[in-house]
């Protein structure tokens, strides 16, 4: 998943509360440390860090359990919670209407791939988005433009010979028929007078509803700083946080622009135009300690399929013919260890060997013995005993394991989804579940 290191960390400060027999002083110092150290190798601010990890501490020994959790239960529940405001606390609000948004962003921050991935944001949602090419500074920004609108069938207005952004925006704004207005800006090394000045007048003919800085997690927490000069000279409204994938500080690029008071929109976690998602810290979060992502991992589901597949997984009642459907598409979803990430209750330390590396060949595997199989073995899985295996393994040219192992991966899925049914974060109505998953020992 996104965040490795800073994940594993987590988890291990969670699996010191959840091995032992109590929680006392001890335990929770240790885990904090954990806590720490995990942070701070993901470049978090010292002191911030400091305070998140005393805030745990003062409450995991004062405050006494509600009723229905256990000590463990309840001190675990004060990491996810306190990690929440660390990280933003408030969900971001994207209207789903029409409008107009303006990004902007230094050189090198993606915020060109990013304008695409927001158009296709809108577009998924059942509104008609437009690109304007308004970087006149970069050499090629406008055929990269040009390229990502075609990959996505969405329109793109702009003049790769024209040198002023104002004159492109204009022209566009007479032509431009789309609901949502996305306006792609020059970028520049630094934030200075000749960017200031170029943005002020776009967003003066613009008008936006929405003015982005696209920032890449890499910066650290010197993320945070770039947000507020951003703030003081062109007011914006929110940050978009690209490169998620490719670093170990996007930890602390988040929490520094929550401590800035940035609204963080959107977070960047690839380089396909899939790889956007709205910014949730509580999912975020709930991804992070290994309570996963449904929500999210929805939103990468095809469209036409989303709401009968939502449906089927919230339940728990898809049959092996929609598991192999979803399996289908992780290829154009993201690794199944992204997936497998954001499967609430998934613990990737007891799945199958090999199943979180699973190359195409492994798929193409599964999906030989899924076709060897009757119709009534794949609505129902618990009716195949050792003599179908061993029928549906010789059928499809591989061995009894291989079919022991799918249908194991398949019954961990159905088991955590029926979890979760009714409750999309599972956070609330099933937490005490949720907590058996660490370690065995809630």
């Amino acid at each position: 998943m996104v965040l490795d290191s800073l994940s594993s960390g987590i988890q291990k400060a969670l699996d010191k509360i959840g091995g032992k027999g109590f929680v006392d002083e001890e335990v929770i110092r240790s885990a904090c440390k954990e806590i720490q150290r995990a942070l701070l190798q993901s470049d978090a601010d010292v002191e911030l860090v400091f305070d998140l990890t005393e805030s745990i501490k003062e409450r995991a020994m004062n405050e006494e359990p509600p009723k229905g959790l256990t000590e463990k239960e309840h001190v675990v529940n004060i990491v996810y919670e306190e990690l929440v405001k660390f990280l933003g606390k408030d969900e971001a609000e994207i209207p789903l209407k029409g409008g107009r948004i303006l990004l902007m962003g230094t050189f090198g921050s993606g915020k060109t791939t990013t304008s695409g991935k927001v158009a296709r944001f809108y577009k998924n949602r059942g509104l008609k988005p437009a690109l304007v090419a308004c970087d006149t500074y970069r050499t090629a920004a406008y055929d990269q433009l040009k390229q990502i609108g075609e990959k996505l069938d969405v329109p793109v207005y702009g003049d790769p010979d024209e040198e002023d952004s104002a004159v492109v925006l204009k022209d566009a704004l007479e032509k431009v028929e789309e609901e949502v207005i996305i306006v792609d800006s020059s970028g520049r090394d630094a934030l200075n007078e000749d960017m200031v000045e170029e943005i002020t007048k776009l967003n003066d003919i613009l008008d936006p509803d929405e003015r982005f800085i696209v920032i890449p997690a890499d910066m650290g927490q010197q993320a945070g700083k770039q947000a507020r000069r951003f703030q003081e000279e062109l007011d914006i409204t929110g940050v978009v946080v690209t490169k998620m994938d490719g670093t170990a500080k996007g930890g602390g690029a988040l929490s520094a622009c929550a401590a800035t008071g940035a609204s963080v929109k959107f977070i960047g976690t690839g380089e396909e135009m899939k790889d956007l998602e709205k910014y949730d810290p509580e999912r975020f979060v709930s991804q992070l300690i290994g309570y996963g992502d449904l929500e999210g991992l929805l939103e990468r589901i095809d469209q036409d399929q989303a709401a009968e597949q939502a449906k089927k997984i919230m339940e728990g009642e898809f049959t092996l013919e929609d598991f192999q459907s979803q399996m289908n598409q992780v290829q154009s979803m993201g690794s199944l260890e992204e997936v497998m990430g954001k499967i609430p209750g998934i613990n990737k330390a007891k799945l199958p060997d090999g199943v979180l590396n699973m190359q195409e060949e492994k798929m193409d595997v599964y999906n030989y013995i899924i076709d060897s199989m009757t119709p009534d073995e794949r609505k129902d899985p618990k009716i195949i005993d050792s003599s179908r295996k061993k029928r549906i393994a010789a059928g499809s040219g591989v061995e009894v394991e291989d079919v022991s192992e799918l249908i194991k991966l398949y019954r961990q899925s159905k088991k955590a989804m029926k979890m979760f049914k009714g409750n999309k974060r599972g956070m609330k109505g099933n937490l005490q579940k949720m907590m058996k998953q660490f370690g065995g020992g809630f």
